[in-house]
């Protein structure tokens, strides 16, 4: 078992109290003298499965309640968070099960977007992206899950999609 520092209990004690699992960098920047500082905490805490790599500048605090190191969190809520809350939405199998349209629970949440594609396996969970024109973001609609609006397709669409297949 990996010992925290007193440093990274302050950091990730302060994450914790401010219930912000989700961070930036900048969010937890004032805990150290410099870039060198930060970039050492996040690449031990990342070694140590403590923090988890969403995106560029966004990353996943396991909380310390987590007995082996491993949590999970909402698939839509991942998406959401990967994708800064814009300019995406769910779609494919995972949307079709959302809006009940099947029973079976996908392996991977596809995400439609047109600025990022390719494959990310984050918390357990498989992401699929999937590069689309910004027209088509017209397809989506917004639902509230744990306060966060997140995007979907929308049912109608999601039932088109489902018929074909």
């Amino acid at each position: 078992m990996v010992r925290l520092s007193d440093k990274a209990i302050s950091v990730i004690s302060d994450l914790e109290f401010k219930n912000k699992y989700y961070f930036k960098k900048k969010d937890i920047e004032q805990h150290f003298d410099n870039k060198k500082q930060l970039y050492d905490f996040i690449y031990n805490q990342r070694k140590n499965n403590r923090i988890i790599k969403l995106n560029k500048d966004k990353y996943f605090l396991v909380p310390i309640k987590a007995r082996h190191r491993a949590w999970t969190d909402h698939p839509l809520i991942i998406a959401h968070e990967i994708m800064d809350g814009k300019d995406y939405y769910v779609g494919g199998w995972y949307a079709a099960h959302y809006w009940g349209l099947t029973e079976q629970v996908p392996m991977q949440v596809d995400i439609y977007s047109p600025n990022k594609y390719g494959k990310a396996r984050i918390l357990n969970k498989r992401f699929v992206f999937h590069r689309i024109r910004r027209e088509a973001l017209k397809k989506r609609t917004k639902i509230k899950i744990s306060g966060k609006e997140i995007f979907i397709i929308k049912k109608i669409v999601a039932e088109k999609w489902i018929s074909k297949k």
